[in-house]
């Protein structure tokens, strides 16, 4: 499917629909106007946007100090400054105290590319499960995106909102629906299941076209809903497969792969698993991303060419 869309325009015409239809929204932002893309929402409602500097940690007490104030309160500025400078405020403002603060970590993953390791989030899911009492959340295409949004601006509590910061395309029709903990199978196969959560769902399901042309049967699962987790339904679909491989732009630990593991492992499955990652005590490589993904190993052909490797013996 096309339409390719910006996560972060998604996000802003989420904000703009929210208020038109009565919710009481504040976006902090930390000088992070042109990464928030919130343009359209500052002229739309401008005397809403709370905008406090670089300075992370203000940025999420200040968010907490609206939610406690009634409002709700959502946090947009790029995923590694978010998650890393204002680690202690989204543990103890948000998540231990229980504020209705929407956490937005925009150009997630490697999306900032050659401004390298600084500038790269691949270990924010992991950070985030380290926590507790927060719903976590990756799509994986506009629809969805805005689907998830919309959820968590009239759930009550802290949420945690994963989005990459390229264009991309359309994964589901007009019929899906997102509902929180629900396993995502986009294809289904017999040969092997391929496993991702967010933009790399895309090379997924990408692989699994150029593997039907060679043979394999390659099911497709994507996990946006990374907390709550249907672990019995993951668990039930990845028993059909004898084989799993996981591909996520973050740190293979703490992830989507470490996800599947345990929930493979906690359900007793002697199921073979390798997980596409960022390797364990790397860094992603500073370039663009499709160089980064194959240097790592977590774009299409890499994909094919491990399960190819696994479904054959070879």
């Amino acid at each position: 499917m096309s339409n390719a869309q910006h996560l972060a325009n998604v996000m802003v015409n989420a904000f703009i629909d929210a208020v038109n239809r009565g919710i009481d929204l504040v976006p902090v932002v930390a000088d992070s106007t042109s990464t928030a893309k919130i343009a359209p929402f500052i002229k739309a409602f401008p005397d809403r946007l709370v905008n406090v500097g670089i300075a992370e940690q203000t940025l999420v007490g200040t968010a907490a100090g609206l939610a406690i104030g009634g409002k709700v309160a959502v946090t947009c500025n790029a995923a590694p400054f978010l998650i890393s400078r204002a680690n202690e405020q989204v543990k103890v403002d948000v998540c231990y105290n229980n504020t209705n603060v929407k956490l937005f970590g925009l150009n997630a993953g490697t999306s900032y590319g050659p401004l390298a390791s600084t500038h790269h989030s691949i270990d924010d899911i992991a950070i985030m499960r380290g926590f507790g009492n927060i719903e976590i959340y990756a799509p994986s295409c506009p629809l969805e995106c805005r689907q998830i949004i919309d959820y968590a601006l009239d759930h009550v509590g802290p949420v945690y909102i994963r989005l990459d910061g390229k264009d991309l395309r359309q994964l589901h029709d007009d019929s899906y629906q997102f509902r929180p903990g629900n396993i995502d199978v986009l294809r289904s196969g017999k040969d092997i299941a391929l496993v991702a959560m967010g933009s790399t769902v895309h090379e997924i399901v990408d692989a699994a076209e150029l593997l039907q042309g060679q043979g394999i049967d390659a099911g497709v699962i994507a996990i946006p809903s990374i907390r709550p987790c249907d672990t019995q339904q993951l668990r039930e679909l990845l028993n059909h497969y004898p084989a799993v491989i996981t591909v996520e732009e973050h740190n293979v630990n703490g992830g989507v792969g470490s996800l599947v593991a345990e929930v493979l492992a906690e359900g007793g499955c002697g199921i073979p698993l390798l997980r596409l990652g960022i390797p364990d005590g790397q860094y992603a490589i500073a370039g663009d991303r499709a160089s980064t993904r194959a240097r790592h190993s977590i774009d299409a052909a890499s994909v094919v060419k491990n399960a190819l490797r696994i479904c054959t013996g070879e």
